[in-house]
């Protein structure tokens, strides 16, 4: 990767510079999602499979007994009132369905 000398850059423009390169990662980030999403639609369309088959639906493991309408499959961050209820020595078990 080629180095840059930076040395005669301000605080400024070195932040308009890091705006900019965040920025671009985000762009690039985003097409590249959006070039894999079209690789995978295209795959299953030439199976002939329907996209919906090909992805496994997470099943609820835990239910908040206070709102029977909040559920958590287990993956991804925790919500808010298994938290809230763990910080209080509560057990995940509590909430198996």
């Amino acid at each position: 990767m080629a180095r840059f000398d930076l040395t005669g850059y301000d605080l400024a423009e070195l932040k308009g510079l890091q705006f900019e390169i965040e920025q671009e990662i985000k762009r690039r980030a985003r097409d590249e999602r959006e070039r894999a999403r079209a690789r995978i639609h295209a795959l299953a369309a030439d199976a002939g499979i329907p996209l919906d088959a090909l992805i496994a639906k997470a099943v609820p493991r835990y239910r908040n007994p206070a709102d029977s309408g909040q559920t958590w499959t287990g993956r991804g961050r925790q919500p808010r009132w298994i938290a809230e209820a763990l910080a209080c020595g509560r057990s995940l078990d509590e909430f198996k369905i």
